[in-house]
Formats: structure tokens, C-alpha cells, sequence
């Protein structure tokens, strides 16, 4: 049976239950809308329901609304549940938040999209991807969805200091397509990526959102180490600013196929 790389294992999942986590993951650039076009393009059968895999604060099911009859959104943070309540769209009558497990939650199909984004690095995909294939509806397909700024000058020095810094000893490649496809839990059918869409932040907030990520939770660094790193990114990026506004260009992916059993 294939085996899921360590650097994908619930010791680096359980960061996102941690409140300064939840907090800083706001912070993250916003999917493109041409993802959503994407997404509703995919729903071809008449149930038009959508589960959402590792929801988070619902980034992508609070966005779905618009096109899904139905959307259910699972996370196993309580916390970024309650964040996403709070947040447009939280509240609206059709989004069903679900607490718990993707492998093991109560859930209601068949879907005809589910969508993941990075969350789909935590599940366990022995159990999780042939459950997402009983779930889908005949047409259905799992999109796996990604979002990320443009090459920078400053991408290759913040490198450096992110692995300096974090807390992941482990660290292999972020990307888990391939991993997945070699372990035959996804055939890829189709992938689009959307144009870049010019996104400002500012210097403090990219900052803040290099912390939602789980080898950077401020509760796993502490917080000289934390200060350190603010610090060193700070003095890294400050002269790409202007009037403390960092220029970015943020691309979102979507690729979609069938889940799979595993080799």
C-alpha cells in the first residue's frame, strides 16, 4: 500500500486548531473569481451539491453559494468553523458547516463537485478518496484547487528564511498532486489556471499571513522566535514597498479528475 510522505501528517494538520492560526489565516490572498467560474462549470449533474473538504473559515464554500444548491463545508478546526460564521456569507441558509473528520463525518451525498485546496495534504487518503469516490453523483468530479502570488524578486531570500524558521524538520515539497497521482488516489481530467488578478497588502498583513502556515504557527515558534522572523521579513521586503503596500499578482489553479481506491 502507498504511503503518504511524513511531512503530510497530523502533527502539522493540528496547527490550524491553534487561535493565532485562525487568526492570521484571513491574511492569505483571496481565490481569483474566475476560480468559482471554473468550479460552477464543473457541476453538470441536476443535484447541484458541493462538499467542501477542509473548509477552514470556507475561503472557497462561502464563494459557491452563488452557483451550489447545497453546500457542505467540513473542517476539523472548531475554531476556523466559528471564524467562518462570522465572515459574509457564514451564515447563509444553503452553506451546513460540519465539525469533525472528512473520514469519518456523517455526510449527506451525492455531491457533484467536491473541492479541496491545500487542506487535502491532512486527510488520510487511504480512507478519504474512496469515500470521495462513493460520494460523487455519476458526473461528479473532486477539484483540487490551489492559490498562490506570482514569482517575486524576494521569492528565493524569503525562502531561506522560512525554512530557517520553521518548525517543520520534515520538510518535503508542498506540491501533492504528483504524490497523489502516483499513489493512485486521483486521475487528473482537466486542470485551468486562471489570469493574475493584482492583490495590495500590506507589508504587516503578508507578514501576518506567512503565520497560517503550519510551520510558522506563532505557538509552535514562541514568540522570540516569532519576532525574529517578522523582523528579518520585514528588513527582506520593506524596500519593495510603497507607502507600506506590497504589489502582488495572485493566480489561482484548478484541477479536477476522479478519486481513486490507492495502489
Amino acid at each position: 500500500m502507498y504511503s503518504k510522505p511524513e511531512y503530510f501528517g497530523t502533527y502539522y494538520a493540528e496547527a490550524f486548531k491553534h487561535h493565532a492560526v485562525v487568526d492570521a489565516y484571513r491574511y492569505r490572498p483571496p481565490y481569483p473569481r474566475e476560480v468559482f467560474d471554473v468550479l460552477s462549470h464543473l457541476m453538470t449533474d441536476e443535484s447541484r451539491t458541493l462538499l467542501d473538504v477542509g473548509a477552514g473559515s470556507g475561503d472557497v464554500a462561502r464563494h459557491c453559494l452563488t452557483f451550489a444548491e447545497r453546500v457542505d463545508a467540513v473542517d476539523f478546526s472548531q475554531s476556523m468553523i466559528e471564524q467562518g460564521k462570522r465572515l459574509p456569507n457564514g451564515d447563509h441558509p444553503h452553506l451546513h458547516w460540519v465539525y469533525g473528520k472528512i473520514e469519518e463525518v456523517p455526510l449527506t451525498p451525492p455531491y457533484s463537485l467536491i473541492t479541496a485546496g491545500s487542506s487535502i495534504h491532512w486527510t488520510q487518503w487511504s480512507l478519504a478518496f474512496p469515500r470521495f469516490r462513493r460520494m460523487l453523483s455519476p458526473h461528479g468530479y473532486l477539484a483540487l484547487l490551489h492559490r498562490g502570488v506570482q514569482p517575486m524578486p524576494w521569492d528565493e531570500e524569503l525562502r531561506k528564511l522560512r525554512v530557517h524558521f520553521s518548525t517543520r524538520y520534515d520538510r518535503g515539497s508542498a506540491h501533492v498532486l504528483p504524490d497523489l497521482e502516483e499513489g493512485g488516489f486521483f486521475l487528473k481530467k482537466g486542470q485551468k489556471e486562471t489570469a493574475p488578478v493584482p492583490f495590495a497588502q500590506s507589508l504587516d498583513d503578508f507578514i501576518e499571513g506567512l503565520h497560517s502556515r503550519s510551520g510558522l504557527a506563532k505557538e509552535r515558534m514562541g514568540q522570540e522566535k516569532a519576532a525574529a522572523f517578522d523582523q528579518q521579513v520585514r528588513e527582506l521586503l520593506f524596500p519593495y514597498c510603497e507607502k507600506g503596500m506590497l504589489s502582488l499578482r495572485v493566480v489561482g489553479t484548478v484541477t479536477w479528475g476522479i478519486p481513486g481506491e490507492g495502489k
